[in-house]
């Protein structure tokens, strides 16, 4: 009874543990086929971040590709719009030459507009009574503050008598002697000659030998250190931006103005 028990029970033991192996088996073969078919979560995961690393890493490769070509284009692009340095010299050069041209246009100009005309007349402008008595007859004004002893205005002071140029403006200063004041002449405007009273030097308008007045050096008013002391009636002033008018020449006296010439 023993016997047949044992083997009863071994018989039933057996059976379980074939049917134990069967599933276990079973479910090994259907892990093994779940596993070959779909991956596990850490491989997915691991996947997923070598993915996304590679494309990060393509990613910064563009933008490095990107960057590299846009440098280039604008370097090419500054390198087309910046001259070299010899066309950089080349602009210079023009320039300069365009600003002295223009520093020559505007000082002929400057001449041309200071140039005196001359009309050849018969006789020179009429002088009143007072004019003439300083003009022709070597008289002198009083002194004072009146006639053009004050004025301070830029322009050209003429001859009275035949309109030639004879100062600017800007020789003039204040000596406080009563009379307009120059340390200056226009070149050639003006001759000088002994005085009849053997002292002074007078000045007379080179063109028409009108009487102007003294000329006195020494006395240390300006740089220049002389001083010509002139009748306001003797001249007549023309403001600056006016033309002058013709410098009257006697007909008489055409053929030495032109071997003057």
């Amino acid at each position: 009874m023993n016997i047949n028990f044992d083997e009863a029970r071994l018989t039933r033991w057996s059976s379980r543990a074939v049917m134990g192996l069967a599933i276990a088996l079973t479910v090994s073969n259907q892990v093994g086929c779940d596993s070959g078919a779909q991956a596990s979560p850490q491989a997915v995961v691991n996947a997923s971040e070598t993915s996304a690393a590679t494309s990060a890493t393509d990613d910064a490769a563009d933008d490095d590709s990107q960057a590299t070509s846009e440098t280039e284009g604008t370097s090419k692009t500054e390198t087309q719009a910046r001259p070299n340095g010899e066309e950089n010299q080349a602009v210079k050069d023009s320039d300069s030459k365009a600003n002295a041209s223009k520093t020559v246009d505007a000082k002929t100009s400057e001449q041309k507009s200071g140039e005196q005309k001359i009309e050849w007349v018969t006789e020179y402008n009429p002088l009143n009574r007072a004019a003439a008595y300083v003009i022709l007859k070597k008289g002198t004004e009083p002194p004072g503050p009146g006639g053009y002893t004050m004025t301070k205005d830029p322009g050209t002071y003429i001859c009275r008598q035949c309109n030639a140029a004879l100062y600017h403006s800007n020789d003039k200063f204040e000596s406080h002697c009563g009379w307009p004041s120059f340390d200056d002449e226009i070149d050639g405007a003006v001759k000088r000659k002994p005085d009849a009273d053997g002292f002074r030097t007078e000045i007379v308008c080179a063109n028409c030998g009108g009487h102007l007045g003294h000329v006195f050096q020494g006395e240390r008013f300006t740089p220049k250190n002389t001083r010509h002391c002139v009748n306001s009636i003797s001249m007549k002033f023309i403001p600056k931006g006016k033309p002058l008018p013709a410098k009257l020449v006697i007909e008489k006296d055409k053929a030495k103005a032109k071997d003057d010439a």
